[in-house]
């Protein structure tokens, strides 16, 4: 049997390190097709669909309530922070308050993030906030979604911003910490049935399994917080 799993780019990595134990397990297998926020959740309305949804919390409460997603199979999934990566080898800039944030991307020569993904998203927010979106407009540097982290390794820009889990995920990264407490906006998952699935015993055994406490350490590493 196939299940398939529709989900963002935040949470693939767990859900990629997950699946060959759970395949040995049960003998089925599992497809995943990941995607930013906003471009699965459009996916979605315009009528793909699977067995499992993980996808921003919100999100999935939304397409819930919209028909999509069986609402009593709603369950938080994970947690996650907004980071910044650097090149890895390259010195990590002191970002431990607003202020040291602020000029950290004001000295910095680019930034990058995307703009679909839920990260992305919130960085124009996170500028104006810290009273610095003129200034840095210029050297700002941008994709629709993906590893944003891809850009700075590439050298087209010094600094990414992005969800901490997506950031990992890029080879020659370095995670230099999260955001400080002041601006930071923690990103919530939560994962859901779909209405058309044909397996929802066999997707609620998946899930289950996904969200086992031995897991843990390993959603940590991932860069996530288990829910």
């Amino acid at each position: 049997m196939e299940l398939k799993i529709l989900t963002s780019n935040s949470t693939r990595t767990i859900i990629d390190a997950l699946i060959p134990q759970y395949e040995k397990l049960t003998g089925n297998t599992v497809s995943v097709s990941a995607d930013s926020a906003k471009a699965m959740t459009a996916r979605i309305r315009e009528g793909d669909t699977g067995d499992l949804l993980i996808l921003g919390s919100g999100v999935v409460a939304e397409l819930a309530r919209d028909g999509f997603i069986e609402p009593e199979s709603v369950r938080p999934f994970a947690g996650a922070m907004i980071g910044m990566g650097v090149r890895k080898g390259t010195a990590k800039p002191d970002i431990s308050t607003a202020d040291n944030l602020r000029d950290t991307l004001l000295a910095a020569k680019s930034i990058a993030h995307t703009v679909h993904g839920a990260s992305g998203m919130y960085i124009p927010t996170l500028l104006e906030k810290l009273d610095i979106a003129a200034e840095m407009k210029p050297k700002t540097v941008t994709r629709p979604g993906g590893y944003i982290g891809v850009v700075v390794v590439a050298g087209e820009a010094d600094i990414a911003l992005q969800q901490i889990p997506e950031l990992l995920a890029v080879e020659g990264i370095e995670v230099v910490a999260p955001l400080p407490d002041a601006v930071q906006k923690r990103m919530e998952t939560a994962s859901g049935f779909f209405r058309t699935s044909k397996h929802p015993a066999e997707t609620m055994v998946m899930i289950d399994f996904f969200m086992s406490p031995d897991h843990r350490a390993l959603f940590a590493s991932k860069g996530l917080e288990q829910a």
